[in-house]
């Protein structure tokens, strides 16, 4: 008994109290997301639009998550966390509503359109906020817990929504608005501003040596190394936007019913409500370009078994694969975009690698549906095994630059470490675990330059402080908008 209360204490103790705020609010917003879940099905065969058009509506939420991700990263460091947050709930619950009642095709793209921007524009805020308020020691666990929330929401609103959907399709849209009003009220109520005004502003320092990072979403655009990662993340993701896309309409055209494919899809949820808090300690001693990589095999494999599914059991065994794969990749990429954010530009940062999903949710659902229409259902599935090769051979070539892009990025950090905390109104403080300490100037061009002499090696989980090890001990503290 006291072993458990052990690792509950090392999994959930520490947290700051805006971190369980989020958390809360992640999990009421995830319990409600009925539309994504069902929006294919929905337009399929309620609606009446045929598997192209279906394709290009969810493609169109995709394009408006891609101009929401940027502009909410860009915001999210200009005008604050927490505005951006509200905005895009508000939004977001008003989208839902609209496209509920939308008929023509050319209103519901519309929605799709509009419901895009809002809800991919908080993603970045909330990964920032998150980095904000958690310190870097126990990131790795908050992500986690962040993580077991949103799949705990998930697994319930798949089975939910395919009971809604069976009564009155309208319930979806209705349930999403109200339990994304309800996050809002939380982040509006609970959760103070977060970002922070960094040395540049303090009295006697000097603006040239105060910011080492500035200039804008551009310098995220021209980090090579993030943008590779980027791009990795971006073929993963084509994989796993199937889910939501093809993957109910290849179970319907089996004579699957929505809640048959419902209640598949939970497996996805149950498996990372039952299994994520320990994956830490999985991965704790591996490299992280290997983990990576074993990642994205999985997921290849999982969906490229979907091309010899043809009941209930089978399609619940491909889940349970791909997932295998989800819970090794969220925790990782999670704490290495942290890890490769400067503190000024995290927003922005957070803002390109959500850019990664909404180009996936704009490609993969149109993309699906073409190739399905034109090659057939198991070209498709065959198409993700591949692609889920490629990005596991990728991140087994890059994890080196990636690792060193980490060093430097921390030595930068280290160099222009504030002497003071943050500048922050009194009412919107966050307490930390941790206090800042001032470290002897360097110059940049310095900091930047690892040594050339050894060539550093890939991450392990029980390598770094962000890996989850909280306060020295001695095992991993098993703990994701």
């Amino acid at each position: 008994m006291r072993t458990v209360r052990n690792w509950f204490q090392e999994t959930v103790g520490g947290l700051p109290r805006t971190f369980w705020y989020l958390w809360t609010g992640t999990l009421i917003n995830r319990l409600g997301s009925f539309v994504i879940i069902f929006l294919a099905i929905y337009l399929t065969e309620v609606r009446g639009f045929s598997e192209f058009e279906a394709g290009v509506v969810l493609g169109l939420w995709g394009a408006g998550g891609a101009v929401g991700t940027l502009t909410g990263g860009v915001l999210a460091d200009r005008w604050g966390r927490r505005p951006t947050l509200l905005t895009a709930h508000v939004g977001a619950a008003s989208m839902m509503l609209a496209l509920g009642f939308a008929r023509p095709l050319w209103v519901v793209a519309l929605g799709a359109l509009l419901l895009g921007v809002f809800t991919e524009g908080a993603r970045p805020a909330f990964g920032a906020m998150l980095i904000d308020v958690v310190p870097d020691r126990d990131r790795l666990r908050a992500f986690t817990l962040n993580y077991w929330a949103i799949n705990l929401g998930f697994a319930l609103a798949a089975i939910l929504a395919g009971l809604a959907a069976e009564a009155n399709y309208l319930l979806l849209f209705v349930v999403d608005a109200a339990t994304t009003l309800g996050t809002a009220a939380i982040i509006f109520l609970r959760v103070p501003e977060t970002r922070r005004l960094h040395a540049a502003s303090a009295p006697g320092t000097r603006p040239d040596r105060a910011a080492p990072h500035r200039g804008g979403l551009w310098s995220a655009l021209t980090d090579r190394v993030y943008v590779s990662f980027v791009a990795l993340n971006i073929l993963l993701a084509l994989i796993f936007m199937q889910h939501t896309s093809m993957l109910p309409i290849a179970m319907g055209q089996d004579g699957l019913s929505p809640s048959t494919y419902g209640a598949v899809i939970a497996v996805n949820g149950v498996m990372i409500v039952a299994g994520q808090l320990f994956v830490p300690r999985l991965i704790a001693d591996r490299r992280r370009s290997h983990v990576l990589a074993l990642a994205a095999l999985l997921a290849g494999v999982g969906f490229g078994l979907t091309a010899f599914a043809d009941g209930a059991w089978f399609y619940a065994l491909t889940v349970v694969i791909w997932t295998l794969g989800e819970m090794l990749n969220s925790p990782s990429t999670s704490t290495l975009i942290a890890e490769l954010s400067p503190s000024a530009l995290r927003g922005r940062y957070q803002g390109l690698f959500s850019l990664s999903w909404s180009v996936a949710a704009f490609v993969a659902p149109m993309a699906g549906g073409f190739v399905r229409e034109r090659f057939g259902n198991t070209a498709l599935w065959l198409g993700c095994a591949a692609f889920g090769t490629m990005a596991a051979v990728s991140h087994l070539v890059s994890g080196p630059a990636r690792e060193r892009r980490a060093r430097a990025l921390r030595a930068i950090e280290e160099a222009y470490a504030e002497p003071t905390a943050p500048s922050l109104r009194p009412t919107e403080a966050v307490q930390h675990d941790e206090t800042v300490q001032p470290v002897p100037a360097a110059r940049p061009t310095e900091a930047v330059r690892p040594a050339g002499s050894s060539r550093p090696t890939e991450p392990t989980g029980s390598s770094r402080p962000t890996d989850g090890l909280a306060g020295g001990r001695s095992t991993p503290a098993t703990v994701d908008a």
